[in-house]
């Protein structure tokens, strides 16, 4: 199934295109202290390696701002700078070779201030992402709405981007997070109805890596089916990479990317008689960076297995003590269990 994307603006971010006809990006967040340039440049790369495609980093000071000169020049993907309170942070940011500013227009000051970050961003053709969270509506919202709703939240950033354009500024993406999924869904909804900037989707304070993970699939997944997003955001409490991970999965289920092997394993029965869930992990572990646009299968039932993966590139299907090889149903050979997974890995390499 193909999803109908909403065609919004194309904002060039460090080199990678957002907006318009282009995949959707995928983005994180490093937990590093960004002054700390060897080690957040070494998350950064570890990131990179991962599939991250766009990379944020907090600047709480004029230290943090300072750095990511040095970390730019070290690293190959764009760098968004995470700017709250002082205006200056952003000037300096953009001043050290800053790709994207993520900002809350609300809480850096006067409009004088919004004005001198937008002209030195546009000088620079350096995009602005309003980030608007469920956390921190605008009290004056909070009691028109009678509480924090999608309404005043697509109002709040609504505000924030007429701000810019009152400056002439037009190179921006938008986010709004709130960590309830139904909520979420409802608020970009409503926000893709009402403007063209292209769309960063997330599902914010999510959780663990593993219900963090469920959460994300389930909103960001939602919100994509929708036709709605240019990038996404997989917020997990672990180590970033994990949202790389996750984000790629989403993208490639809900069939609007491919990453390299889709991997498929059955759930496991009564009829299983192969040590199938380590076989499973293994694989699913030597497959994940393999660049090959093709599908595994790892089932448990020799009988079954092939008809049920039928669709897989190449396979395995468990027995007593030994299994199957299959490629698009067709039984290959039969293997001992404690060479299936090689022998899969082999089969793999031939393709």
């Amino acid at each position: 199934m193909k999803y109908s994307r909403k065609k919004t603006r194309e904002v060039n971010i460090g080199g990678v295109k957002i907006g318009g006809d282009n995949p959707i990006a995928i983005q994180s967040m490093c937990n590093t202290d960004t002054r700390n340039v060897e080690e957040t440049v070494k998350q950064i790369k570890e990131l990179e390696n991962a599939g991250c495609e766009i990379i944020r980093v907090a600047v709480p000071d004029m230290q943090a701002a300072e750095a990511i000169k040095d970390i730019k020049r070290q690293i190959d993907i764009p760098l968004v700078a995470d700017i709250h309170f002082d205006y200056r942070l952003a000037l300096k940011a953009i001043d050290g070779g800053i790709d994207k500013i993520r900002i809350n227009p609300g809480n850096i000051g006067s409009e004088d201030r919004v004005k001198q970050v937008a002209d030195m961003a546009k000088k620079n053709g350096i995009p602005i992402r309003v980030g608007v969270n469920s956390g921190s509506l605008e009290k004056h919202l909070v009691e028109k709405y009678g509480g924090v709703t999608p309404e005043g939240l697509v109002e709040s950033a609504l505000g924030h981007v007429r701000l810019l354009e009152k400056y002439d500024f037009y190179d921006t993406v938008i986010s709004i997070k709130a960590s309830n999924v139904p909520f979420s869904v409802e608020v970009y909804e409503l926000l893709s109805e009402t403007v063209d900037y292209p769309l960063h989707v997330g599902i914010t304070e999510a959780g663990t890596v593993w219900g963090g993970t469920v959460k994300s699939a389930v909103g960001i997944g939602a919100i994509l089916s929708r036709g709605i997003g240019d990038t996404i955001r997989v917020s997990l409490t672990g180590n970033p990479v994990e949202e790389i991970y996750a984000a790629k999965e989403i993208l490639k289920d809900m069939n609007l990317r491919k990453f390299g092997v889709e991997f498929v394993s059955c759930p496991t029965c009564g009829r299983t008689s192969i040590d199938l869930i380590s076989i499973a992990n293994e694989v699913e572990s030597k497959v994940k960076n393999i660049d090959k646009n093709i599908k595994v299968a790892v089932m448990g039932c020799a009988v079954n297995g092939p008809g049920e993966a039928r669709e897989a590139d190449i396979g395995i299907a468990g027995g007593h003590g030994e299994g199957l090889i299959f490629r698009k149903g067709e039984i290959i050979r039969k293997v001992p269990e404690n060479m299936l997974v090689d022998e899969l890995m082999k089969e793999i390499e031939k393709l």
